[in-house]
This record gives structure tokens, sequence and C-alpha cells, in this order.
């Protein structure tokens, strides 16, 4: 191989050795080296190649591998004592055809879902009691030769005319249910009445053994009129009137409203007498309206109606 010139750049002094041509060969043997190199590098170059084709699929296969053994399940841990088995409460079927399950419940088997709680049962409100209807009826009876106010009117009883046009006695202590409103005509007292009557414990009379006093008043539309208080309870009324050759009209209402009941009496010869019962039931402020009026008369000699005693029970 021929020699180089070493001999740096710059450097005086002869130069030993140098061929003319040698540049030229110098040059040619560094292009050989290259070529050789280059014809040694190819093989290495088609052996890499071949290493990366073999080895690429088992490298996507271990980055596989991994990426599913990062995401799958971690592995079991023995049960603890006490503690709800896998899979207590989840639904079996897909998603969205089973409902949430709640929190698991202890000794429940596997798919078995916790029971539902009882519905609240909240008791309805109570129903107010409803207002009794009223009630309200009249008959008439043939008065007694003798009348115990005291034993009829429990409650309350008053009588008229005992001393005088406007007089009255009534039970001591008693309800006071029973009201004289008045009525058209002028009052007058009288004794004939067919039947008499007595009582006990009245005032300003403590008692009678029998009286057969009244009032009266003549005309027709004259006659007279009584207000029962109600108080929500059944009560029974007895009224003791007549007629004295007249047609009497006996009339019944209540002040809340509803039908009234009507029975007429009359004597075209003489006096004549009723015992009149109206049972009724009215609400506490309401009232028993009683009129007793005189519809016709049959003679010119004070004809009309005549009013002796009313009790309550």
């Amino acid at each position: 191989m021929p020699e180089e010139d070493v001999t740096p750049p710059g450097t005086q002094g002869p130069r030993r050795g140098r061929h003319p041509g040698a540049r030229h060969r110098s040059s040619s043997g560094a292009d050989r080296a290259r070529c050789a190199l280059r014809r040694l590098s190819r093989p290495g170059r088609r052996r890499r190649w071949a290493v990366a084709v073999v080895t690429a699929p088992a490298c996507l296969a271990a980055l596989l591998a991994y990426l599913n053994w990062g995401s799958g399940p971690a592995p079991e841990e023995p049960p603890v004592a006490g503690s709800v088995p896998a899979g207590v409460g989840r639904p079996s079927g897909p998603p969205g055809t089973q409902p949430a399950a709640g929190p698991a419940s202890p000794g429940l088997r596997p798919r078995q879902r916790p029971p539902s709680p009882s519905p609240t049962v909240t008791p309805a409100p109570p129903t107010p009691t409803p207002a009794p209807p009223p009630v309200l009826t009249l008959t008439r009876n043939d008065v007694p030769a003798e009348v115990d106010l005291t034993a009829v009117g429990t409650r309350d009883w008053i009588h008229w005319g005992l001393r005088g046009d406007d007089s009255t006695v009534r039970k001591r202590g008693g309800s006071g249910e029973i009201r004289d409103d008045g009525g058209s005509g002028r009052r007058g007292s009288w004794d004939g009445n067919q039947e008499t009557f007595r009582w006990r414990g009245g005032t300003p009379v403590e008692s009678t053994d029998g009286t057969p006093h009244g009032v009266y008043t003549c005309g027709v539309g004259r006659g007279f009129t009584l207000a029962v208080a109600g108080s929500g309870q059944p009560r029974t009324v007895h009224v003791y009137a007549g007629t004295w050759m007249a047609r009497g009209r006996f009339d019944a209402r209540l002040s809340t409203g509803g039908p009234t009941r009507t029975l007429r009496m009359e004597d075209p010869h003489t006096s004549r007498s009723a015992e009149f019962v109206v049972r009724f039931q009215a609400p506490e402020g309401a009232q028993l309206v009683l009129t007793w009026t005189a519809e016709h008369a049959f003679t010119d000699d004070c004809a009309g109606v005549n009013l002796q005693a009313a009790a309550l029970r």
C-alpha cells in the first residue's frame, strides 16, 4: 500500500516520497473502501428489517395483553365473615330491563330482592255528622176530663186565664222553651171549659186541684200564636184549645222552613175542645211556630177560638 503524506498542512520542508500520481491513487482507494462498506452494510440492514418484521407483532401482542390485564377485574379476595355474597341485589337482565337495586341486605340469597316496605296508610279525616233532618208531625186527640200539667209538661208548661185576661201560671224551674207570642184580637178570660187543669210547682200560683179557666178571642182571623225553641232533640208539645160556634185552624211549622202541618176543628152549635199533639225536632236557634185561628164563624155572637194550656216534654 503506498505511503501517504502525513505532514500537517502548512508544515515547511521537503515532501518525501511523494509521487505525482499518489493523490489520484489515494482517492481511488478511499472510494473503494466506501463501496466495500456499503456492500457490507446492506446485509446488516436487511437483517434489521427482518428482525423488526418478526418482533413487531410480538410487541403488539404484549401491549394488548398488558392493557387487558390492567382493565380486567381485580383478583377475588377471600370473603370476610358477615359480608354479603357478590352479586346480591344485582339485576340479571340487560340494562334498562331491571329496576336499580338498593343496598344489599344481609341474609338474602343471590337474585333475591329485599321486601318492599309496607305502604303507610293515612287515616281519613272523620266525616262530620250530618244534622238530623227536621221532624214535624201533628195529631189531634180528645181532652181528658182532668189534665195534670205537672205530669205532662216534664220540661215546661204554661196555663192561661186563672186570674184574669192576661194572667199566666208557669212551671217553676221549667226550661222556658214555651213562649206566648200573642196573636190578633183582644183576649178575655172565661171559666166555661168542659175540662179542668191542675198542677204543682207552679209560679206565681203554686198549685191547684183543678180549674176550668182559659182565655178566648172573638171574630174570624183572630187567634193565638205560640213558639217553642228547638234544641236539636226530639220534642213533644201538647196544646189544649177549643172553639165556640166556629171553625178553627191549627197550623204547625218550623222557622227553618219546610212544610206546614194543619188541622181543623169546628162545631156550629156550641163549644168543642181538643188536644193538639206536635212532635218535632229542630236545631238550636230554630223554633216551632204554632197558630190557632178562627177560620169561619157560625154566629155573630162572639164566635171564635179559645186557649187553656200548653205543655212540653
